[in-house]
């Protein structure tokens, strides 16, 4: 009996040893908020050259964690950017290269980018614009069906154009919205709690937020509205129009305060969940990645010129020029990432996968297309893999825009399609120098052709 007795307690011993370790695991694994603004612009942030406002919050991201020059979105509009961050996958692989009314849902014989989590033993949360199909749909188009524990947002990226809907959904359902609610402050109470809750529990996160901020309409709370009225009233004059079929939209007296007034916003927000994770301590081992789906659009009334919106870039919104894909992204993690870090190695967000397959000890998905930045974060520069080029393809009824990165080097391809205003073919290819010309307005192809003829071959091995 003695001998049994003995046995149990080594047994239990046993057990609880486990139980200890499998909880300090779960303690060590990082947790990861990814903040994805909605049309904001490379010089949209103080700390990427933005003067007329300040963005102290997420300047201080910057300030304690790393500040990448040289970060790419998935493409030039929200749907195909979107579709690339989940998938890992570049546009020439990615299912969508252009927005759609009908918004193609994930496949889900792949591997999304929170199931990594998931299988990782994450909890995970998305909360704003999923854009990737009519989230009340079930099926593919149910972020709960790509990986996500809870969902709370828009039920589609044309509702997302108000930020005074009647409806949202949540978990699958639509629910009802009191009227004159500012939905975007709904939003981001949801994604507070399950960083709350979560962090409570030490249960590891991955906290989604694609914000809507500052996509059109321009609507802010009153408050700071009228605010920022007061600093721009040369604006009041301006009315920005929007629509969100068939949710109701409101029309915006100075727009360009709006616009002010929802960075701000953000920014504080920013700050929030930084405090939030400071008071349950676990800022250190949290991951935060700010970015942005595109570049800075003209909708609703917007004044990209007025806030230089893209900084020295050329284009935005809809272009593969610098100012339509190169998107601002800071990185903050206390116990990895050296304060103060600035970074140049040209990425994108098909390398976000990877990279978190690699925080998460996953392997990475056979369909990813990207490469793991995370030597990078943890200052191992030589240790840092980089791509061979970088791709991006752009389709609407106007034109297919192609565009290629190797080294310093940028390509630029435009095939018009045939319009009233355009004929069908292909616009000469541009080349430029980002190293020397950022702004891309010296076209060197033909200083150059055997670049043209690398990217060109390029071009056409992934269009077939």
């Amino acid at each position: 009996m003695k001998k049994v007795k003995r046995i149990s307690v080594v047994i239990s011993a046993l057990m609880l040893t486990m139980l200890f370790v499998n909880k300090l695991n779960a303690q060590e694994k990082p947790n990861v908020i990814y903040i994805l603004a909605d049309d904001l612009g490379y010089g949209d942030l103080s700390c990427y050259g933005q003067k007329i406002l300040s963005t102290p919050n997420i300047d201080k991201l910057a300030k304690k964690g790393m500040k990448f020059t040289d970060h790419y979105s998935g493409n030039a509009v929200c749907s195909p950017s979107r579709a690339v961050l989940m998938t890992g996958q570049n546009p020439a692989h990615v299912y969508i290269t252009g927005n759609s009314k009908e918004e193609p849902p994930l496949e889900m014989s792949m591997t999304i980018l929170p199931e990594i989590f998931k299988n990782a033993g994450y909890a995970t949360g998305a909360y704003g614009k999923w854009g990737l199909g009519d989230t009340s749909m079930g099926g593919a188009r149910d972020p709960l069906n790509n990986g996500f524990d809870e969902f709370y947002g828009w039920k589609t990226q044309v509702t997302a154009h108000t930020y005074y809907p009647t409806k949202m959904v949540h978990n699958g359902k639509e629910v009802s919205i009191k009227k004159g609610t500012y939905v975007h402050d709904e939003i981001m109470d949801h994604a507070f709690n399950f960083i709350e809750e979560n962090a409570k529990k030490k249960q590891p996160f991955f906290c989604y937020i694609p914000t809507a901020i500052p996509h059109a309409a321009m609507h802010a709370p009153k408050k700071l509205h009228n605010k920022w009225r007061k600093k721009l009233p040369q604006f009041d004059s301006v009315i920005g129009e929007y629509y969100a079929d068939p949710e109701p939209t409101p029309d915006v007296i100075n727009p360009i305060a709006g616009f002010g007034a929802m960075v701000e916003h953000l920014d504080n927000q920013v700050g929030a969940i930084v405090k939030m994770l400071k008071k349950y301590k676990i800022d250190k081992n949290t991951l935060i990645i700010f970015t942005s789906d595109n570049g800075a659009h003209h909708e609703g009334g917007h004044d990209p010129e007025f806030w230089n919106s893209n900084g020295p870039l050329k284009g935005g919104k809809r272009d593969v020029y610098e100012g339509g894909i190169r998107a601002p992204m800071v990185a903050y993690w206390p116990s990895v990432i050296k304060k103060g870090s600035t970074t140049n190695l040209p990425s994108a967000f098909w390398d976000v996968m990877a990279t978190m397959a690699d925080i998460t000890k996953q392997p990475t998905p056979t369909q990813c297309d990207g490469i793991s930045f995370l030597p990078t974060l943890e200052g191992k520069v030589k240790e840092q893999k980089k791509a061979d080029y970088l791709y991006w393809k752009f389709t609407n009824w106007e034109a297919t825009k192609q565009a290629v990165r190797i080294g310093n080097y940028k390509g630029v391809l435009i095939h018009q399609n045939k319009t009233n205003k355009t004929k069908k073919g292909d616009l000469p290819f541009e080349l430029y120098d980002l190293s020397k010309d950022l702004g891309e307005e010296k076209n060197i192809a033909t200083q150059h052709p055997e670049v043209v003829d690398k990217m060109k071959k390029i071009i056409a091995k992934l269009n077939n």
